[in-house]
């Protein structure tokens, strides 16, 4: 079917009014939005509201506000990773912070028991860092990794008997790994008492 020129002309009309109109409602509706997204907008400067005369000093107290050292997330996984980065970086502190806050979503990890123990002896928390590790060997006894450290911490220490029992531990668990190979260096360099 072949339109006349009347039916093209109008059709041209029609879709240039349609456009106007859409445009001249998106238009209003930007100029009542700002938006900075652009780097040459300028948005009129209005003056900051006054505050009440009655407050006199801003006291965070009441709103609780989390510690930067702790986390806001209870998710493990995010937490250890977070964590970890702390120990590497060297900030114990937040990374034992972080270590506990694992132990109270799962006191049966015993890699967060070993962790634990390791990142307070460097903290210099030598009592606490075996108490730690002991806590741990008690939730499981053959997770070899915790002897180790036990092992690293009491020699460490001078206690050169309970790093003997520990690393001799470490070893007994699988003599072939990693662990075990390091426990048996380590066995080595212990002082003969």
């Amino acid at each position: 079917m072949i339109r006349s020129p009347r039916f093209w002309i109008s059709m041209t009309v029609f879709q240039v009014v349609f456009g106007l109109a859409v445009f001249a409602v998106t238009r209003q509706y930007y100029i009542h939005v700002p938006d900075n997204s652009r780097s040459n907008a300028t948005v009129p400067s209005q003056p900051a509201p006054a505050m009440p005369e009655r407050i006199t000093r801003f006291n965070p107290a009441p709103f609780d506000l989390p510690k930067l050292s702790q986390p806001v997330i209870d998710d493990p996984i995010a937490i250890s990773r977070q964590a970890d980065e702390f120990f590497n970086k060297k900030e114990y502190g937040r990374a034992a912070d972080l270590y506990q806050r694992l132990l109270e979503l799962d006191p049966n990890d015993v890699d967060t028991w070993n962790n634990l123990g390791l990142t307070l002896y460097y903290l210099g928390r030598s009592t606490e860092a075996l108490d730690k590790l002991n806590e741990g060997v008690a939730v499981d006894p053959t997770y070899q990794r915790i002897w180790l450290t036990l092992g690293f911490v009491n020699s460490q220490l001078g206690n050169t008997g309970k790093a003997r029992t520990a690393l001799t531990a470490a070893v007994k668990i699988n003599a072939d790994n990693d662990i075990g190979q390091s426990a048996a260096q380590m066995l080595e360099k212990l002082p003969q008492e």
